[in-house]
């Protein structure tokens, strides 16, 4: 990439930015978006604009955002969004104050060196592609080996690890502290009444499933038990259940049809509505739901009498019991009994609960084999094509584009765009297939399986595009070496690094400001709730659904700010101008989203703050990648005391480990100390128990809903949720 397609790339990329805070700024004062841009606010009960939004001041978000505290974050979004913060503001200080040392200490030195113009004068090899020189000489692929000057760089490696180091203990000791205080809550939390017991033994002769659960915890907590509600097999009562509330939508949008044009609606009965015999849709549907309200109420009592499964939710009468009970070993056979913390309702995944242990131990290794396989072979089409969307290669395979690509213009927007945008292409197809194999491992918990399927997603981002695009340009010159010597691959690594920095550059470049300008305008939203509303819609209940804004998706948001720390780690100390663009990454990342999680999204479930072992572990590995890189690098330049990396790969491990061992069981389990605060009132243990009754058990009738189903804590919105 030459410097004149970054800089457009740069400055394009601004400018739309721009473009896309000036839109949300118009768009967000108009009332018929209030729903896209303040849904969060909406379902709770709250004025859209409230707190000054609607200003003439452009700018007036940024200052809700700043001066918002942690604690309106936690009343809006819940702890585990509260965290995602904790995390930005982590990385943001990392790499700010990183950057105030090595910026103006490396830049000078690297920039005063003449390492590539000596290696240009020689016919060597050259950095970034060999034309992106004027920013290859403020990196160290500018230094000349053997140079005194690599000290300063070995000297920036430790600064990083060490304010690594001092950020991580400090929010792990402050994430602990949320994660304490909103468990000590005097609210009544339904979780914290109720364990999950897993691979219960075959009762004896003589009683049912849910006798015997009964009996075996009776006597062990005589005075706290209260009941059990019996894990079922529920897939056929779900489909009857869905259905039904498939027919009430449909017989709600025919009656308001109806009400607006005094047209009795038509539909056909077979496929899709589009053959078969034509009916009136209101005495249809009504005939439908009544049918399925019969089938509903046999299959409802059948599945209580006769498909109970070896799991259930047991209830005690106080949180203290529940949170010794989750810690306790019930049976000295580890496969028998299994007791653990029960999610809450709404997490629940259902079909997983009833998996036994060594099953679930298998699945997980099956799991892990499959996306190790998996990651295998996405590595092929993603350097594949890194190397190929390169204009050079490009016009090596597609011979007839180059009286196009011959075009200034057109010349420098392929190469400002097409790596970045085949890349951040590829990485969309994936969420889905993993989130599919963490639910396939028996994981019981929607926010478990969310940071199983976020740890796959890092790796997949790591393995397959930070290390498959620094590989990708290289890869096939250095084949015969790795052959002779496979022990070379940090070496490799190391020195193919500088030739993707301008790459890696304008990738975070668009990350930031492209992808924070569609997240703050959201324009796709927008544009799909109108034409839904207009066209589609036709119920209070369809609109709802249509503008449902759903949470901040830690299984991918995570994993993608994991690759840019990843990137930007490796590359601080070699190509240190990446801090700057870091800094900019995860500061308007903190300001936007701060914004979008006090008004628009709205938490799908609450774990109080797991996620927060995963994402510091995650950030020791990058830190971990980086100075193994920097070890490999350091030894390409012939810097024999590069070794002095090595006492620092020790540390980061030594790290971790003490990390793990002094704060994490408190995330694993609840402290009884944190469990055994007073409440302000008496807990009503009988609403607990029926709020992880599944709605399809739950009695159809309206007028018995007098309890929130095991989906929906905050706001009966069951439906819009699961949409």
């Amino acid at each position: 990439m030459e410097f004149g397609a970054f800089l457009l790339s740069l400055g394009t990329s601004a400018v739309i930015f721009v473009v896309l805070m000036l839109l949300f700024t118009w768009l967000s004062r108009r009332s018929g978006n209030v729903s896209i841009y303040y849904p969060n606010r909406i379902l709770k009960g709250m004025e859209p604009w409230e707190g000054g939004s609607l200003t003439r001041n452009p700018f007036a978000w940024v200052r809700e955002a700043f001066t918002s505290s942690e604690q309106d974050v936690v009343n809006l979004s819940g702890v585990d969004t509260a965290v995602y913060f904790v995390f930005l503001s982590t990385v943001l200080g990392i790499f700010a104050l990183s950057g105030l040392l090595i910026l103006p200490t490396l830049v000078p030195l690297a920039a005063t060196d003449d390492s590539i113009k000596t290696s240009i004068r020689n016919t060597t090899d050259t950095t970034s592609e060999g034309t992106f020189s004027q920013l290859d000489n403020l990196s160290m692929a500018n230094i000349t080996k053997r140079s005194s000057r690599l000290w300063a760089f070995l000297g920036a490696v430790y600064w990083i690890s060490l304010v690594t180091y001092f950020m991580l203990w400090k929010a792990y000791k402050h994430v602990s502290a949320l994660r304490a205080q909103a468990l000590m809550s005097t609210e009544i939390i339904p979780e914290q009444f109720a364990i999950l017991v897993r691979d219960i033994p075959s009762p004896p002769n003589g009683q049912t499933q849910k006798e015997f659960i009964d009996s075996y915890f009776r006597e062990i907590y005589p005075e706290t038990f209260y009941r059990s509600l019996v894990v079922t097999e529920n897939s056929k009562v779900n489909k009857i259940w869905g259905d039904l509330e498939g027919y009430k939508k449909k017989l709600a949008r025919a009656e308001a049809i109806l009400a607006t044009t005094s047209n009795r609606p038509m539909n056909k009965t077979g496929f899709l509505g589009l053959v078969g015999k034509k009916v009136d849709s209101i005495e249809y549907y009504t005939k439908l739901i009544n049918e399925s309200v019969t089938d509903l109420e046999a299959e409802q009592r059948a599945v209580l009498a006769e498909k109970q499964q070896t799991a259930a939710i047991v209830f005690f009468t106080n949180r203290v019991t529940a949170a010794s009970a989750a810690q306790s070993l019930h049976c000295q056979m580890v496969d028998k009994w299994t007791v653990t913390e029960a999610p809450e309702p709404r997490q629940l995944i259902w079909n997983n609960l009833k998996i036994k242990l060594f099953s679930r131990i298998l699945r997980q290794y099956v799991i892990y084999f499959v996306v190790a396989v998996t990651i295998l072979f996405y590595m092929i089409p993603i350097t594949f094509v890194s190397a190929i969307t390169t204009l050079k290669n490009l016009q090596k395979i597609l011979p007839f584009i180059k009286p196009i690509v011959d075009i200034a213009f057109i010349r420098t927007i392929l190469e400002s765009y097409l790596p970045q945008i085949a890349l951040i292409v590829f990485l969309m197809l994936l969420p889905k297939f993993l989130m599919f194999l963490s639910k396939a491992e028996g994981i019981p918990s929607q926010s478990h399986a969310i940071r199983a399927a976020s740890g796959k997603y890092f790796y997949f981002s790591v393995l397959n595009v930070f290390i498959g695009v620094t590989l990708a340009g290289t890869l096939f010159d250095t084949l015969k070496e790795l052959e002779k010597d496979p022990n070379s691959i940090v070496t490799v690594l190391a020195t193919s690094l500088p030739k993707s920095a301008t790459f890696f550059l304008t990738y975070v470049a668009l990350k930031f400001f492209v992808g924070y300008g569609l997240e703050l305008s959201r324009i796709v939203p927008l544009i799909i709730f109108h034409i839904k509303k207009k066209y589609v819609c036709k119920t209070e209940a369809e609109v709802k659904e249509a503008w449902y804004p759903g949470d901040l998706s830690y299984a991918t948001r995570v994993p993608s700010d994991m690759l840019i720390l990843t990137i930007t780690f490796c590359y601080s100390v070699i190509a240190p101008l990446i801090l700057v663009f870091a800094v900019i990454y995860f500061g308007l990342g903190w300001l936007i989203l701060r914004n979008q999680a006090l008004k628009v999204y709205v938490p799908s479930y609450e774990s109080y703050g797991r996620m927060w072992p995963h994402i510091h572990t995650r950030i020791l590995a990058a830190l971990f990648l980086f100075q193994v890189v920097m070890f490999g690098y350091l030894g390409a330049k012939i810097f024999v005391w590069a070794i002095l990396v090595v006492p620092l790969v020790v540390i980061t491990l030594v790290f971790g480990y003490v990390c793990r061992q002094k704060f994490y069981k408190g995330f694993q389990h609840t402290a009884l100390e944190v469990a055994c605060r007073e409440l302000k009132q008496s807990p009503d243990l009988e609403e607990i128990f029926r709020s992880y009754i599944p709605h399809s058990l739950s009695s159809h009738k309206p007028e018995d809903h007098q309890f929130k189903g095991a989906m929906s804590r905050y706001q009966d919105y069951a439906a819009i949720s699961a949409a």
